[in-house]
């Protein structure tokens, strides 16, 4: 199913309304944020770093960066910010900023 981020403001507010009661407030919602982020980089500190899964460790990134994203949409949500919008200007401003800095970066 694709969609756009608009779109999967909209579904995850439905969802909310109807499954979820009510949002958390935006404090919880900033810790979830944090709890999320830290089973990725559980995952991701096994898979490519240095560290191993323990027996019956689940491993599934796609999930875990899903759970990101969802939270992410709450906060937006919340907040009355439009992620769409907002991804839009942050590509423009790292484009303006950022044009020749890669590209010129010897280190890469």
């Amino acid at each position: 199913m694709s969609m756009t981020i608009s779109e999967a403001q909209e579904t995850v507010d439905k969802w909310i309304k109807q499954y979820g009661v009510r949002y958390f407030n935006e404090l919880t919602n900033m810790a979830c944020l944090t709890e999320e982020v830290g089973e990725l980089a559980r995952i991701i500190a096994r898979r490519y770093g240095e560290q191993s899964f323990k027996p019956g460790e689940k491993a599934d990134i796609g999930e875990e960066i899903a759970d990101v994203l969802w939270v992410l949409i709450c906060l937006a949500n919340q907040t009355g910010t439009d992620l769409e919008q907002e991804l839009r200007k942050s590509i423009e401003k790292k484009t303006r900023r950022d044009s020749r800095r890669h590209l010129d970066n010897s280190k890469l």
